[in-house]
């Protein structure tokens, strides 16, 4: 893979056109066994954390939609049966996903849909939000999609995740009416506040997870199984050989370890001697023997690697949010950045996937 020579070359929209087909299974009679669990369609879909989640619980995921270029080209490497589409769902609406989603599962088919909408607008770490952000309207047009499709599939289970954020005062009206609408539409509510520090990811990073199940299943959604795994930075990528630094021209055949393996080069003078550790956001310097606070932010915005001279590399990111060394992301530095900032860390997404396909092997449908 040959990296982009500008590091700020931004995505371009794009609709794919093509759009593969996929064979689909009737409604089960009785309990659905895993071979027949609901298609899933990923909305926001990034780079695929909380598909990746759902993928290793045995669901299939025939579609993703996001508006980054870069995201769904890192979809479509890591997951080859799924078609990835770049859309803005803003301008593609109800009924432009719907157009998506009958050409790759058939109509009257059972679906799951997942996603979580960008949280900036919510954020407590955007000392600028407000009300009116454009981007708090997204959870509205989360609802409308959803009311689409149920006109033409069984929805079966509905999965939103955003930041804490979204509940504090001034924002707890949208928040309320994205409960209403749910259970408006039918939907048994769960909400959960999980932080992936107890689900086997070494980072201190909560948010908020709605589970809806359709009412007609009568099934009583279980808690996410808390799981095991590297609980300090240094579990997690201590020992690692340095990355390569960014420059033009780089191919990732000359990183060591991985794909992802790189940085920015260090050129702040805080850099020349270890970058004392901080509780700001620009150069918050990271501890070996602690977990780390939410991985990354904003478009360049990593974390300082524990020993101060250097900011984390993307794989080493990628590793402290809990994806597997065989995921590679697609892009340019900022891309990747952007993308791990936005990941639902996929072993949280695991446990969550293993809670809605409990609930629904154990009902009749």
């Amino acid at each position: 893979m040959l990296l982009r020579k500008s590091d700020h070359e931004s995505a371009k929209l794009r609709t794919t056109p093509q759009h593969r087909g996929a064979e689909g299974t009737t409604v089960p009679k009785t309990a659905p066994s895993l071979a027949a669990l609901p298609k899933i369609v990923s909305l926001f879909s990034g780079a695929g954390g909380l598909d990746l989640g759902f993928c290793q619980q045995g669901f299939v995921v025939p579609l993703a939609i996001d508006f980054s270029t870069a995201a769904i080209q890192t979809h479509q490497r890591n997951f080859k049966d799924t078609h990835g589409v770049v859309a803005d769902l803003v301008k593609l609406g109800p009924s432009g996903v719907l157009g998506l989603v009958t050409s790759t599962i058939p109509r009257g088919e059972r679906i799951g849909i997942i996603g979580g909408p960008p949280c900036q607008g919510f954020s407590r770490g955007n000392p600028n939000s407000r009300i009116d952000d454009p981007r708090n309207e997204l959870p509205a047009l989360y609802i409308q999609i959803v009311r689409s499709l149920r006109k033409h599939y069984t929805v079966d289970f509905v999965v939103f995740e955003n930041v804490l954020g979204m509940k504090d005062r001034k924002h707890l009206p949208t928040f309320h009416a994205l409960l209403a609408d749910l259970k408006g539409l039918q939907f048994e509510v769960t909400e959960n506040e999980l932080c992936s520090l107890e689900f086997g990811v070494p980072q201190n990073r909560r948010r908020i997870i709605l589970t809806s199940m359709r009412n007609g299943l009568e099934c009583e959604l279980p808690l996410p199984k808390k799981r095991k795994g590297p609980v300090t930075v240094k579990d997690a990528i201590g020992g690692l050989p340095d990355p390569v630094f960014f420059a033009r021209g780089l191919s990732s055949t000359e990183f060591p370890v991985h794909p992802n393996h790189w940085t920015m080069k260090p050129k702040s003078k805080r850099f020349t001697n270890p970058v004392v550790v901080s509780g700001g956001r620009s150069f918050r310097r990271l501890s070996w023997d602690k977990p780390s606070p939410t991985i990354a932010f904003g478009h360049r915005e990593i974390h300082v690697h524990p020993e101060g001279r250097r900011r984390l590399s993307i794989y080493e990111a990628m590793i402290l949010q809990g994806f597997p060394k065989s995921f590679v992301l697609e892009g340019n530095l900022s891309e990747q950045v952007e993308q791990i900032s936005n990941a639902v860390p996929p072993p949280l997404a695991t446990s969550i996937a293993a809670a809605v396909k409990t609930a629904l092997t154990k009902v009749s449908v």
